[in-house]
């Protein structure tokens, strides 16, 4: 068995943790675990209180019903939890360009934000295509034991593969 040195949380720890959080999420709520609309009902919402107009003449706002709904608190807890976490095991730090990428591909911290906004754009155009995001697909999807669950899962997982290993493999 791997040893987890790093300083970090145990992975299965913490995965264990979050099939407690999405059990809890069902059992007390009734919602399982999914975000992929939270930003464009949150976007909604504040739009709203400035250009109301504009919110109602937007059919997809409509159809998404802006709002802070309790999926808003699950994304802020996540951000906190993180957070407090990193602070926890002492590994928080800001970092424009983390050392693997800039040992690859250089210092550039606008090239590192292009690619990270190109990977953004793929990675909401996927969500939506997919009419959900990875947590919503992969935990709840996999809690109900659902194909699309499985399905889902392992091309998040392959899509990641395939891309760490072009981005982070080393030439040998």
């Amino acid at each position: 068995m791997r040893k987890f040195d790093d300083g970090g949380w145990n992975p299965y720890v913490a995965g264990a943790l979050v099939g407690v959080l999405a059990i809890l999420s069902v059992g007390l709520t009734g919602q399982f675990l999914g975000a992929s609309t939270t930003f464009v009902r949150m976007a909604a919402a504040i739009e709203q209180v400035v250009m109301p107009a504009r919110v109602e003449a937007n059919e997809y706002y409509q159809r998404v019903a802006p709002r802070f709904d309790w999926q808003a608190m699950v994304l802020i807890g996540v951000l906190l939890g993180a957070a407090l976490a990193a602070w926890h095991d002492r590994s928080f730090k800001c970092e424009a360009v983390p050392p693997m990428w800039a040992e690859r591909f250089g210092p550039n911290i606008w090239k590192r934000g292009a690619v990270a906004f190109v990977g953004g754009i793929f990675a909401m155009f996927g969500a939506r295509l997919a009419d959900g995001c990875p947590s919503g697909h992969g935990l709840s999807g996999l809690m109900q034991l659902s194909v699309s669950g499985f399905l889902s899962l392992a091309g998040f997982f392959i899509g990641g593969l395939v891309v760490a290993n072009l981005v982070y493999r080393r030439n040998a």
